[in-house]
């Protein structure tokens, strides 16, 4: 897994990868301008808490609390807005580096957007229902971040990738099989969300990421877990 994860990091530079990388800055830096902006006006005329004193605090941290939010929300939006963009990253580090594989299936609209839809709502309502963890719980907070996404972007990135080359049931099984590797591939990414600034590129080098583990899975003997070319 750590040499996926350098062979993610390194892609960043191949010339495939540049206007990939570039374009990616640039919709996540809109990404969470918008959404910090979204943010502080609900929180301007929302209570966010039954309990008084929560909101009370909220109102008095103002900035930090929609910078809080913002942060821990950015990783679901981002991931819906370049959701289409992707493709392109997995089909660059494909290029690159496994220049045998044939061309991708032809995926179903209905089917991207399904999938894309149902990770970010899932990730923001278990984001959001975490939240009284996060803020009264410091220290096991990060753990339990890193717990709870990590189930959920190594699930989102890994449809992302498999669904390129399996259909639905199939990358199902696939996941199932491998859930342990692919929970703690999801980690990883949850933990680059977490970096200020890292976090901007985190999508383009997750997909890379999951895409590396996805084609280091072991086949089942006698048989293909996958098609290949």
């Amino acid at each position: 897994m750590g040499g996926a994860f350098f062979r993610a990091i390194g892609a960043l530079g191949e010339p495939p990868m540049r206007r990939v990388v570039a374009l990616s800055l640039a919709l996540a830096v809109l990404s969470f301008a918008m959404l910090w902006l979204a943010i502080a006006a609900l929180l301007y005329h929302t209570s966010l808490f039954e309990w008084r004193v929560m909101n009370w605090l909220v109102d008095l941290l103002g900035g930090l609390a929609v910078l809080g939010l913002t942060w821990l929300l950015f990783p679901a939006v981002v991931t819906l807005i370049m959701s289409f963009y992707l493709e392109r990253v997995a089909a660059a580090v494909e290029a690159t580096d496994y220049p045998e594989r044939g061309p991708p299936r032809s995926q179903p609209l209905g089917e991207i957007v399904a999938v894309t839809l149902r990770l970010t709502m899932l990730t923001l309502l278990l984001n959001l229902l975490a939240l009284p963890i996060y803020l009264l719980f410091p220290g096991i907070n990060i753990f339990f971040f890193l717990a709870l996404n990590g189930y959920l972007f190594g699930r989102g990135y890994f449809e992302v990738v498999a669904l390129r080359r399996l259909d639905a049931g199939e990358a199902r099984a696939v996941r199932n099989r491998f859930a342990g590797r692919i929970f703690l591939g999801g980690v990883v990414i949850a933990g680059l969300f977490a970096l200020p600034l890292v976090n901007l590129v985190a999508p383009v080098i997750a997909t890379a990421f999951m895409l590396h583990i996805f084609e280091a899975l072991p086949r089942a003997p006698g048989a293909s877990l996958w098609p290949r070319p």
